[in-house]
C-alpha cells in the first residue's frame, strides 16, 4: 500500500505535538514555524498552523451514531485497535463516539471510535476482523 498524505489545520503547533506525538505516538518528521509532519502508521499527516480553519460541526447518521463529516484516521488490526482504545481511555481522552462495534452481524462489521484533536479535527480509528471486508458491499 502506498503512504497517504493529508494536510489539516491546527490552532497551535505545541498542542499538535503533544496530541499526535505524545498521545498517539506519531514520530515527528520535518517541521517549520507553520507546520509539522507526523508519521501516522506509515502515512504522512501534516498539521498546518491555521487557527481560523479549525473545527467542524457537520455530522451524518451512520448506524445510530452522529459521525463527523470531516474526519480521518487509520484502519488497524483488531489487536492494535483494542490497545489504542485502552491507551486513550487510560489517558482520559474524551470520545465523541465511544469504541464499539458498528454494523454488527452485517457485511462491513467493524470496530470504530471517534475523538477530536485539540483543534477540533475528528479522527476515526477502525478495525475489521477480516480486512477483506473493508470494501465489501
Amino acid at each position: 500500500m502506498h503512504p497517504f498524505h493529508l494536510a489539516f489545520p491546527v490552532r497551535d503547533l505545541a498542542e499538535a505535538r503533544l496530541f499526535y506525538g505524545d498521545l498517539l505516538g506519531c514520530p515527528e518528521g520535518r517541521s517549520s514555524p507553520e507546520w509539522i509532519d507526523f508519521n501516522l502508521y506509515g502515512h504522512q499527516v501534516v498539521a498546518h498552523l491555521s487557527p481560523d480553519e479549525t473545527g467542524s460541526a457537520a455530522t451524518n447518521a451512520v448506524d445510530g451514531d452522529n459521525v463527523p463529516v470531516r474526519h480521518f484516521g487509520v484502519v488497524l488490526p483488531m489487536d492494535e485497535w483494542d490497545a489504542l482504545a485502552e491507551k486513550l481511555r487510560a489517558a482520559g481522552q474524551r470520545f465523541i463516539i465511544e469504541p464499539h462495534i458498528r454494523f454488527k452481524g452485517e457485511v462491513g462489521e467493524q470496530a470504530t471510535m471517534f475523538f477530536l484533536d485539540p483543534s477540533g479535527n475528528a479522527l476515526e480509528f477502525k478495525a475489521f476482523r477480516d480486512l477483506a471486508s473493508l470494501f465489501a458491499k
